[in-house]
């Protein structure tokens, strides 16, 4: 036993093989085969760009909450402005401003790491950095949308109302759902 606080632990196993069974639109599917005790062990996970997401918050401490078509999971689902690091040399809170102004046509004065996580380990290598945007405004200008970004809706939302359609099933984002229990805590322990 150890008293360091729980943490995650970095490990690194041989790959003796890597290939990408199928390429997609927007990522891979990769097999490694992987020297593991010694064995050699096949995985297959999305190899994906990783992402980030905006938790803004406005002057009333209501939530922008925004509503766009998902295919895999057949809903308009409520979730965080975020989106995909797929710009060469871009940094994550680069890639998070320029998220809130694409989807929200918004901007803030201060931006705080909020959490990172995996949205998969077992199946992805994705990451999600979530940050925390206070000051918000509108841009001076309204970014052109495609696609499933074409009819997104927007709403600001009260953080409890948030935190009772998670609590309730009825709201299932992932990154929404770690986000807003994420500021809950923060905000129980500063009380």
């Amino acid at each position: 036993m150890t008293d360091a606080p729980i943490a995650d632990e970095s490990a690194s196993f041989e790959v003796t093989e890597s290939t990408v069974v199928y390429e997609g639109a927007v990522w891979d599917v990769r097999r490694d085969t992987v020297a593991y005790n010694g064995d050699a062990m096949v995985r297959e996970y999305i190899d994906h760009t990783g992402a980030v997401a905006v938790y803004a918050e406005d002057d009333e401490g209501r939530v922008l909450v925004i509503q766009q078509y998902r295919h895999p999971v057949r809903l308009r689902d409520w979730e965080l402005p975020a989106g995909l690091l797929d710009m060469e040399g871009e940094d994550h809170l680069t890639a998070a401003k320029r998220e809130l102004g694409e989807e929200a046509d918004l901007e803030a004065d201060t931006w705080e790491p909020l959490v990172r996580y995996n949205t998969s380990s077992g199946g992805s290598d994705e990451f999600i950095q979530i940050y925390r945007a206070r000051g918000v405004r509108s841009t001076e200008s309204a970014f052109e949308r495609e696609a499933e970004e074409a009819d997104i809706v927007t709403r600001w939302v009260p953080r409890a109302e948030l935190l009772e359609g998670i609590l309730g099933g009825r709201l299932n984002n992932s990154a929404l759902v770690v986000a807003a229990l994420a500021v809950e805590a923060i905000e129980q322990r500063g009380k």
